[in-house]
């Protein structure tokens, strides 16, 4: 393996969660040796190159997440890569679907300028007030660059599939042990109507009423949708909580936990494998595959990005 140094890396991606990490690992090209830790930073960080790209991954200690265990893993990195120009933040989320998007698991959200939101939406930021929740501020959006090759990226896929399920497949086979991140059967890809409750205590959903399951989409491939999603620090899992919060939150695609704590000293691009419907149902199933899927679209993301001047991509 090869050791390069801390200024030769110029894209920076968080992946909060270990089976975030993982996937994002196994997807690179090559790994790299790890560097000495710097003073004052406690991150640890799996380096490597993906595409042209040399990339530092930095993710959070065993039972963090949050808004503001990632600023903290953000803040150390920025300090710690001073080449650093490419951010992303990559992992699961949970799905919004709708009858204008049928976002599906597997399926992945890319935050992207929509309406007056910039991509990622604090649902829980502001007051109560006597009318309702008075949502306060916005948080920017991802910088130009990233909207530029994401506009590109989209009108490729007018015409041709995208990468995802390609990359996830290339790496099944170079690490066949990773068959956790493979696509789990299409039976257990169950959406039920927001008014259905989860039986209470079944880990699960044998004993649940599938009698108005709203049928699967024709295609199973991983398909990107692009637009607002919301971040907090609380885990949704009711069905219309989940869709009153995304009314409010200007059509949020899915739900996660960190990016709100990036949007503004960490500017990036925020990518999400669907792995949950946030509903009373939801449960840990699919959490690998949806990491790989994510993972796979940072990767064709990238592929769209120059590498910045000056640096080693040797």
């Amino acid at each position: 393996m090869k050791q390069l140094t801390y200024d030769d890396y110029t894209v920076g991606i968080i992946c909060p969660l270990d089976v975030e990490m993982t996937a994002l690992r196994y997807m690179l090209d090559e790994e790299h040796i790890r560097l000495p830790g710097r003073d004052g930073d406690r991150n640890r960080y799996i380096l490597g190159k993906m595409g042209d790209h040399n990339v530092a991954i930095g993710y959070l200690p065993h039972g963090s997440q949050g808004i503001g265990a990632a600023a903290t893993v953000a803040t150390d990195m920025r300090r710690t890569f001073p080449s650093v120009q490419l951010r992303m933040l990559v992992g699961i989320g949970g799905g919004i679907p709708s009858k204008r998007n049928d976002i599906r698991l597997g399926d992945v959200v890319v935050g992207m300028p929509d309406g007056i939101h910039g991509g990622v939406v604090q649902y829980d930021l502001g007051k109560r007030t006597g009318d309702g929740f008075e949502r306060k501020g916005f948080l920017c959006p991802p910088p130009d660059e990233w909207r530029t090759a994401v506009v590109e990226m989209k009108s490729d896929h007018e015409a041709k599939p995208n990468k995802i399920a390609g990359f996830v497949s290339q790496m099944l086979g170079v690490f066949p042990k990773l068959q956790k991140y493979s696509r789990p059967a299409t039976n257990h890809d169950i959406l039920f109507p927001a008014d259905t409750k989860h039986v209470r205590d079944e880990p699960t959903c044998d004993q649940c009423d599938k009698s108005q399951v709203i049928p699967p989409r024709g295609s199973t491939g991983p398909e990107i949708f692009y637009g607002t999603i919301a971040s907090g620090d609380s885990v949704i899992k009711d069905a219309k909580v989940r869709d009153e919060l995304s009314k409010v939150s200007g059509g949020a695609l899915c739900f996660e936990m960190e990016a709100a704590g990036l949007s503004i000293g960490f500017p990036c691009v925020v990518i999400r494998g669907i792995c949950d419907y946030a509903d009373s149902h939801k449960n840990d199933l699919w959490h690998p595959y949806a990491a790989a899927t994510a993972a796979a679209c940072a990767k064709e993301l990238l592929t769209y990005m120059d590498v910045v001047p000056g640096t080693s991509v040797s």
